[in-house]
């Protein structure tokens, strides 16, 4: 299989699970957002680098929608695979989960959402080509689909406050 045969999302799809302890929450009692960011980073991470079959790193973080807190004890659940990909990017899909680690049986929670870019880098930090997605489903279309608008989206967002800052210092 040459590097650039297409692959399926199936291939570099991965779960990972944690527990959450006192050393991860806040004030009040839930899991810090940026706990949770880390997690969401480090599995999509994970499966940009076994899709692209080498280093790749955090271009942006499109979208985390938190939908519900996560507690002292709950066994977080991280589920990611890529959505979209491009000559050299790619975009990752994060579900997380969470459940009490100590109640059998209970239904896992959807808690948070998150879509990041990620870049296929060469060992001189420059950017490489990625396999392109083979779509085998309807769902794989759907996700592709939707990575396509959010990737639209960044992108004209970028150009549009590039194009207000024009005469203006950078921040």
């Amino acid at each position: 299989m040459s590097s650039l045969d297409p692959v399926s999302p199936a291939v570099s799809r991965i779960a990972l699970s944690r527990i959450m302890t006192q050393a991860d929450v806040n004030l009040l009692g839930t899991v810090h957002g940026g706990v949770m960011m880390k997690l969401v980073d480090d599995v999509a991470g994970l499966v940009a680098t076994r899709h692209s079959l080498g280093p790749a790193v955090t271009a942006a973080m499109d979208e985390m929608l938190f939908r519900f807190p996560v507690h002292v004890g709950d066994l977080v659940h991280t589920y990611a695979q890529v959505n979209w990909t491009g000559r050299t990017s790619m975009e990752v899909g994060v579900r997380v989960e969470a459940e009490p680690w100590n109640v059998p049986d209970r239904t896992p929670v959807h808690v948070a959402t998150a879509f990041l870019a990620f870049v296929a880098i060469d060992a001189e930090g420059k950017p490489r080509s990625v396999p392109p997605l083979r779509l085998e489903s309807a769902e794989d279309e759907r996700r592709f689909h939707e990575a396509t608008i959010r990737r639209e989206h960044r992108l004209a967002r970028r150009t549009a406050i590039a194009q207000s800052r024009k005469g203006e210092p950078g921040v």
